[in-house]
């Protein structure tokens, strides 16, 4: 009995010494994985907002292809109706001037609504190329 004592005493020993030497040796790596696991929260919180922010984007791209296919079709007819009228324009009336007068007004007209339509399709651009550097910008840390 005694020499069992003495047998658990000494194995109770070398188990805490042991212990002591793991635990001394794996408590930075406790540590660490503890780091480790925060700055991966960090990162998928990151990148689940990214993720949200490109969705957002892509829905905005895609109401304004919407627009633009939606305009597309009357900047053609605009300009269908302004070749027109250039053609008629180039050949000499044999009107009176009344007439000539409201073509000239239907030509200015006609040109100021090209105008317009210029100005939106250079805001659709600028819009789709911030668009473009947003989705960019949003897919360099995920490439990194």
């Amino acid at each position: 009995m005694a020499v069992q004592k003495l047998g658990r005493g000494l194995l109770e020993r070398i188990v805490r010494v042991v212990d002591f030497r793991v635990d001394e040796r794996t408590r930075g790596l406790a540590e660490r994985v503890n780091n480790l696991e925060h700055a991966t929260a960090d990162h998928r919180r990151r990148l689940d907002n990214a993720e949200h922010n490109l969705e957002q984007a892509r829905g905005d791209l895609r109401w304004t292809r919407a627009e633009l296919d939606r305009l597309i079709p009357h900047v053609a007819a605009q300009e269908g109706r302004l070749e027109t009228l250039r053609e008629s324009m180039s050949l000499v009336p044999s009107t009176d001037s009344a007439q000539i007068s409201e073509a000239r007004t239907l030509i200015e007209e006609i040109q100021r609504q090209h105008a317009q339509i210029r100005v939106r399709l250079a805001g659709i651009s600028r819009y789709e190329d911030r668009l473009r550097r947003l989705e960019d910008r949003v897919e360099e840390p995920v490439s990194q």
